[in-house]
């Protein structure tokens, strides 16, 4: 099994909604509201009078054959959307209970 973290601005939550569903990931955490700034653009997103928007972070947990579909939506989504911003991190999971 492997988790994937997705951190997005909020104004991708449908889609990211969206590729986890087409992807067969069906569970996942949400994180509602996070900030942060990006290592490519390095636009802040704060949720600030001088930096209004802000990012959400989902984790979930699929087989490892669900994780490439998954990063390929994500993918294109990112890049249909470059101003947002959107970053997927992959990790094994050792053990569950």
């Amino acid at each position: 099994m492997k988790s994937v973290l997705i951190t997005y601005d909020q104004a991708l939550h449908e889609l990211v909604l969206e590729a986890l569903g087409r992807s067969l990931c069906k569970g996942y955490t949400l994180f509602p509201s996070i900030a942060g700034r990006g290592s490519v653009t390095g636009e802040p997103h704060l949720g600030t009078h001088a930096w209004p928007s802000t990012n959400q972070a989902l984790l979930t947990v699929c087989d490892e054959d669900r994780v490439q579909p998954l990063l390929e939506r994500l993918h294109i989504i990112d890049l249909e959307n470059p101003l947002l911003g959107l970053r997927a991190f992959v990790w094994n999971i050792e053990q569950t209970i």
